[in-house]
């Protein structure tokens, strides 16, 4: 592949998110995620924050390598995860994102929620874009919100909830035209609701077995047929650390080979646990595929 063809396959035109307060995130080149887990019970247990003084610590320590976004979340959705009350996760959510906020006013914010109630609070509290992993399949009234609240939204794709989707794997048409068709359904409903900002997430983990979690990996750019920016998030997770006998915990390097998969099949997000080996990477892909000018 010559270096005009890796440019024009692997990296769509420039695309930007329009975020409250007339503030814009460019997604000229890919960006990162930085996760900062409000859980008690998330998979990756060194990802879990423990407190306030903890959540300022990690958020500036990701900001300071480079993260793009801080995706802050108080729901587990491991497989087979505890189910918490919406007011719960407000408990968990709301206050962190002030204070992150106030903190680092300049900073984007992300919530990852699935229930629009707690993404309205969200949004009010600091928050600028919406991640909602059921991609408005468990709460009707979230396209309607997003659409009200002029932010952009994750749309991901799932099956069932956190503690049935494992149940729900089976793709009679395969598992990318289940998706495609999918994407292309939920986009016209939400640009239907005035939802201008879509990014579009297919779901690793998420009602997928590991060879069709796999699979997708390699085929994530036939979903940049939609026209939307796509992102990953891989980061050491089952598909990675399970077929190399390891655990989360040494998962890392696993987690680096996967995004920089991603990344030349067109993802220009990387949602992570690690951001300063996220960022390296999508740095030196970048400068593989768009060397700067002599």
């Amino acid at each position: 592949m010559s270096a005009q063809a890796a440019k024009d396959t692997c990296f769509s035109p420039r695309q930007t998110l329009r975020c409250p307060g007339g503030r814009v995130l460019n997604l000229a080149s890919p960006q990162v995620m930085g996760i900062l887990n409000l859980t008690p019970d998330s998979f990756f247990a060194q990802s879990r924050v423990a407190g306030h003084t903890d959540l300022l610590h990690r958020a500036e320590a990701m900001l300071q390598a480079g993260a793009g976004i801080l995706d802050v979340g108080g729901y587990s959705s491991r497989p087979g995860a505890e189910h918490i009350g919406e007011d719960e996760e407000k408990q968990r959510v709301l206050p962190a994102l002030e204070a992150l906020r106030r903190a680092f006013p300049d900073a984007f914010l992300s919530v990852d929620t699935f229930r629009s109630s707690v993404a309205c609070a969200a949004v009010a509290a600091g928050a600028d874009i919406i991640n909602d992993i059921s991609g408005g399949e468990l709460d009707e009234a979230m396209f309607a919100t997003a659409g009200r609240l002029q932010v952009p939204y994750v749309l991901m794709h799932m099956r069932g909830t956190p503690q049935t989707m494992q149940q729900l794997t089976d793709y009679p048409d395969g598992l990318v035209l289940e998706l495609v068709r999918y994407f292309r359904d939920k986009v016209a409903q939400l640009r239907a609701l005035g939802v201008a900002d879509i990014i579009l997430d297919p779901g690793f983990g998420f009602a997928k077995t590991a060879a069709q979690n796999h699979e997708l990996l390699g085929r994530i750019r036939e979903l940049q047929l939609l026209g939307l920016p796509i992102l990953a998030g891989l980061s050491r997770k089952a598909m990675v650390y399970k077929p190399l006998g390891l655990t989360p915990e040494a998962a890392l390097s696993g987690t680096v080979a996967v995004n920089t998969i991603a990344l030349l099949n067109g993802a220009r997000l990387l949602r992570v646990h690690d951001v300063a080996e996220a960022v390296q990477t999508v740095r030196l892909v970048s400068n593989t595929l768009l060397p700067s000018s002599p």
